[in-house]
């Protein structure tokens, strides 16, 4: 039940942030998505820029029907694994607290268990918003397109990326109720939604920097190969594989192009990431009388079917 209500919060946290997002992450991606040459876009304005002298501003949203699915599955897979793997870790040692090296392995199973469910979501939201504004094919005919799993392997990678991230929560997390009560203050053992804001903020800004050149590559693989927009053969190749991306990067803009469009990436992460936890942690206690109401209501049903 505890595994099932944190799966249910940070389900319902990653589809607030993602929709509220949404645009933002739209022009990163597409941003992203280019490569040396004659770039359409210099910067990530150039694309909001775009959207609103073309009045196809409301196509910022392509695909997010797609991405809120994929992001509701695989957060609410991620928090599911995650919680059970830890209870199940504690049980297995006996211990009370998980320490840095078990959290990090019990975060990169979760991710794993995630990413393999979670990649054909992916890769088709990826192709939606990186297509030319207007022309999104849609989520029935990108999928009968094939290649659902481009990019799974950098994607598996990317497992990292969460592991840091909710190791590094958790861990500071423990530690400032620990501050607290080592000052006499009441402490709970849940965060403000302040508190939970700029712990989830930090610890995603920290683990992008980590991993931001597998994203980029991550992107290049995924994006949208139907565009007619002068698409040469080294932008095509680069989306194929990951030493293709990184051939192409390195050959087209050198070790800095690893690196473009981190600022906006971390923007994006900064925000989505503390909306997520903030939302998980300001609804948790909601969710379990949810929970809680809905089991009841469910004993009650059966009881009164093998009654009658």
């Amino acid at each position: 039940m505890e595994s099932l209500v944190d799966a249910t919060a940070g389900a319902v946290g990653s589809v607030v942030s993602t929709t509220i997002l949404y645009p933002l992450d739209t022009c990163k991606t597409k941003y992203q998505a280019e490569i040396g040459g004659h770039q359409k876009y210099k910067k990530i304005s150039d694309v909001v820029f775009e959207a609103i002298s073309s009045g196809e501003i409301v196509w910022l949203y392509q695909g997010l029907g797609t991405k809120n699915v994929q992001s509701f599955i695989s957060s609410f897979i991620y928090f599911y694994e995650y919680s059970f793997f830890k209870k199940l870790y504690l049980k297995k040692s006996g211990g009370k607290s998980i320490g840095t090296r078990a959290n990090l392995v019990v975060a990169t199973a979760a991710g794993v268990c995630t990413i393999i469910v979670t990649q054909p979501l992916d890769t088709i939201s990826s192709k939606m918003q990186t297509s030319t504004f207007g022309k999104a094919k849609g989520f029935w005919k990108t999928l009968s397109e094939g290649s659902y799993f481009d990019g799974l392997g950098i994607s598996l990678l990317l497992t990292v990326n969460p592991s840091i991230q909710y190791t590094a929560f958790d861990q500071l997390k423990q530690r400032l109720f620990k501050a607290r009560n080592n000052k006499g203050v009441d402490s709970s053992s849940e965060l403000s939604a302040f508190s939970a804001f700029v712990l989830g903020a930090v610890t995603k800004c920290l683990a992008t920097c980590f991993t931001y050149p597998l994203i980029r590559c991550k992107v290049m693989i995924q994006s949208a190969e139907s565009d007619d927009d002068a698409q040469d053969e080294v932008q095509l190749r680069a989306r194929k594989t990951v030493s293709g991306a990184i051939s192409a990067i390195w050959k087209r803009e050198g070790v800095l192009g690893f690196f473009k469009g981190l600022q906006a990436q971390i923007l994006k992460t900064f925000l989505s990431s503390a909306l997520l936890l903030m939302v998980k942690e300001k609804i948790m206690k909601s969710t379990w009388v949810l929970m809680l109401g809905l089991r009841r209501y469910l004993q009650l049903t059966r009881t009164r079917l093998k009654s009658s």
